[in-house]
Formats: structure tokens, sequence, C-alpha cells
């Protein structure tokens, strides 16, 4: 029994990781998204509506990730070029998803499709942790990345393009959550239903904070939030005796208690948080 409670908390979290790593690196550029629920309904949407026209789930997996390429992309260019407030720009994001996937997926809600194995997306998830983390510690691109998330303007100074930078690290991004999507609704739940990411974009954010923007860390919180969903199942089954809604909202009201606890420490969210983030850079200026 506990060798299956782990295995359904590592499949049940790995879009998380997926999600949580993306929006770390955008971060570590200076860039908050607050979009990702949205960009991962559009990648499952995506993914799925294509798959039951093609019936390729290379070509699925393709147009999930160009589905939250241009996305991120939409955002990147409203942050980045027209100086839009970053906050206001990805909670529309997310808005604009959740409206876009529930149209085009409305005819597609209850079609079978054959799921895939989630299993090697699962080591995907570790092994895309360990190139990031290896990425900012030891590369010279990661930490130019991190020089920009740091500074944006002696970065400028030093000749590295920050717009560049943060526009790619934020596209990165984009991909994560689509492949989140893809992940959610092809091999997690092979199926399409309106909001069934059902706020994991939201908790795939805190679990940045709760990793103090470092990317092993994310591993850490994802199988703590994932280990807090599967127990509120198994509570359930084993007839504890709480109203369904209170279960329900486990996963979450832990997410707040966690970063509430992590914000009260404000010298490590200081220390660890990039400076710049949320601060638009303007190299006329």
């Amino acid at each position: 029994m506990i060798l299956g409670i782990i295995n359904i908390i590592i499949i049940g979290t790995t879009p998380l990781i997926f999600a949580a790593i993306g929006e770390l690196v955008a971060e570590k550029s200076g860039v908050l998204n607050l979009g990702l629920e949205g960009m991962m309904l559009v990648g499952a949407v995506s993914a799925f509506v294509t798959l039951v026209i093609t019936g390729s789930y290379f070509m699925a997996l393709i147009v999930s990730l160009i589905s939250g390429l241009l996305m991120s992309g939409f955002f990147a260019i409203l942050v980045l070029y027209l100086m839009a407030n970053q906050v206001a720009s990805g909670l529309a994001l997310t808005i604009f998803g959740i409206g876009i996937s529930s149209m085009i997926g409305k005819n597609y809600i209850g079609t079978p499709i054959e799921g895939l194995s989630p299993y090697f997306f699962v080591i995907i998830s570790f092994v895309i942790v360990i190139l990031v983390g290896y990425f900012f510690k030891k590369t010279k691109t990661g930490l130019i990345i991190k020089a920009v998330g740091e500074s944006h303007n002696s970065a400028h100074s030093l000749g590295f393009n920050v717009i560049k930078i943060r526009f790619l690290s934020i596209l990165f991004g984009g991909a994560m959550s689509a492949l989140a999507g893809f992940y959610i609704s092809i091999c997690y739940a092979p199926m399409w239903q309106e909001g069934m990411i059902a706020g994991r974009g939201w908790i795939a954010l805190a679990l940045v904070v709760f990793a103090t923007w470092k990317p092993e860390r994310i591993l850490l919180g994802a199988y703590i939030f994932g280990g807090v969903a599967i127990m509120q199942m198994n509570l359930q089954a084993f007839g504890v005796k709480f109203p369904g809604q209170f279960f329900n909202m486990m996963p979450y009201l832990v997410t707040i208690i966690v970063l509430v606890i992590i914000s009260g420490n404000k010298l490590r969210i200081k220390l660890s948080a990039p400076a710049c983030l949320t601060i638009p850079f303007n190299k006329n200026q």
C-alpha cells in the first residue's frame, strides 16, 4: 500500500514540477508570470484535440509546446516591449487561457483516448530539474540570466541583451507549462474537461517561493504538496468523517500556510528572490 501511495504521489506531482521549474527560470531572469494556469489549460486542450484529430502523440506534444510558446511570447511582448504590468498581464493570461481552452475543447468533452504511460515524463521531470540546477550553477548563460535578474541595469552596462534574455526565459517557462498541461490531459487523466488543471498553476507558483528559487528544492516542495493531495483522497477512502469540501481545499490550505511561514522570514526571501523580480527594464533610461 505504501509503495502504491508513493507511486501515485510521483505520478500526480509531475505536472507541478514541469510548471514550477519553468516559472523558476522566468523569475530568475526577473519576470513574474502569473499565467501558468492559463498556459497549462491551453497546453492540455491543444494536446488533447490534436491527438483526437491526428492520432499522433508526437504531434500532440509539438502543438501543445507551440501553444505554450505563443501564449508566453504574447505575455513577453506585453511586459518587455510594451511595459505592461507583470501581475496584471499574468492574470489576464490566465483568464484568457481559461476562456479559450473552454471554447476549443467544448466539443471534445468526454471523448475517449488511449493515454500515454506517465513514467517516461516522470523521469524527464527529474532530468530537467537536474539540468536546470546545473545550468544556473555551472554555465555562463545560467550565470548571465541570474545576473539579469539581480541587476538588469548592471547586466545591460556589461553588454548583455536584457530583453532577449528575459524573452527566452519566459518562452522556456511557457513551454514547461504547456508540457505540464500535455501530461495532465494525455498521461495523468487522459481526457478533456473544462478547468481540469484545477489550480495546479497557482500551486506551481507557490512552489517557486517555497523552493526559495533553488531548482533542487522544487522536487521537495512538489512531493510535499502532492503528498497532501494524495493524503486527502486516502483519508476519504478510509472513511474519515469530514466534509468533502475540506478535503478538496487541503492542498491549497497547506500552500497558503507554507507561504505564510516562509514569508515570515523576510531576510531569507530578500536574499533568495531575484532583486529585479517584477521590475520593468527600459534600456533608454
